[in-house]
């Protein structure tokens, strides 16, 4: 039984879900369906690119992962339907794809462009029902080279690289979760940075002292901590409260660090 995952900014407050998840299971009810999340903050493609880049990897091999973030709806943009070493991924050409597919290895990417794997009627507001749902149910049921042309100049995300210059690591924050937490650019392995070493972390003029440690309870409540996420970023968090907040930090500022 195949997985579709479904990745959207569409919220949980309207119809959109519910009619893409009809679709798919009026063309293939033997799938099963898994919400990613719908609360992607509207238009945000990088951040919706960073989180099916953190997950698709935990689904059975063969899963379909359909994200819809779509500001260039109806518009000349592509529809895109990628198979990589071990998954499928569709939604529009607009980058929000790429980061996870490229990470697992493109073996081909197609234009969705058959119309018989679409509703009949194709809205221009509404491809996340109209297109992205049906073409994730029809795969399996339906060859995947009928799905249109081959892509080679598809639009690409890529997960930005600290730089070192002078020994300072000029980092990007890369994400940000609910707690306030903040991932930075650098990995694991990078810079020979390791538990017990301090680092100065310097955020939009304010400078601050950290030790890396090997979760948020090797501090006091309310002190700041670096360490080492599940994902391997160096994360900037404070014990029981919310760096971002604390620092006014956002996705795509950058921060400086030196060991």
């Amino acid at each position: 039984m195949r997985v579709i995952t479904l990745l959207t900014d569409f919220g949980n407050g309207d119809y959109f879900v519910a009619s893409m998840k009809g679709v798919i299971l009026s063309i293939n009810p033997n799938v099963v369906i898994v919400d990613v999340t719908h609360d992607v903050p509207s238009f945000n493609i990088r951040r919706a690119a960073f989180i099916l880049w953190a997950t698709y990897r935990y689904f059975p091999r063969g899963s379909v992962h359909v994200a819809v973030i779509d500001p260039g709806v109806g518009t000349s943009r592509r529809a895109i339907a990628i198979m990589s070493r071990n998954y499928y991924f569709i939604g529009p050409d607009n980058g929000v794809l790429t980061m996870a597919a490229e990470d697992d290895g493109v073996v081909e990417v197609r234009e969705i462009s058959n119309r018989s794997i679409m509703l009949s009627d194709v809205s221009s507001t509404f491809h996340g029902r109209d297109v992205f749902a049906p073409a994730a149910a029809y795969l399996g049921l339906v060859d995947f080279r009928d799905y249109g042309p081959l892509v080679s100049d598809y639009v690409k995300l890529t997960m930005p690289k600290p730089i070192e210059r002078n020994g300072i690591i000029e980092a990007q924050v890369v994400y940000v979760d609910k707690f306030g937490n903040v991932y930075t650019s650098v990995r694991r392995g990078m810079f020979k940075l390791s538990y017990g070493d301090y680092i100065t972390v310097n955020v939009k003029g304010r400078v601050i002292r950290l030790g890396i440690n090997r979760s948020y309870g090797y501090v006091n409540r309310g002190e700041a901590t670096a360490l080492f996420n599940s994902m391997g970023f160096l994360e900037l968090a404070i014990n029981g409260g919310s760096f971002s907040s604390e620092y006014g930090l956002s996705e795509g500022d950058v921060i400086q660090i030196v060991r």
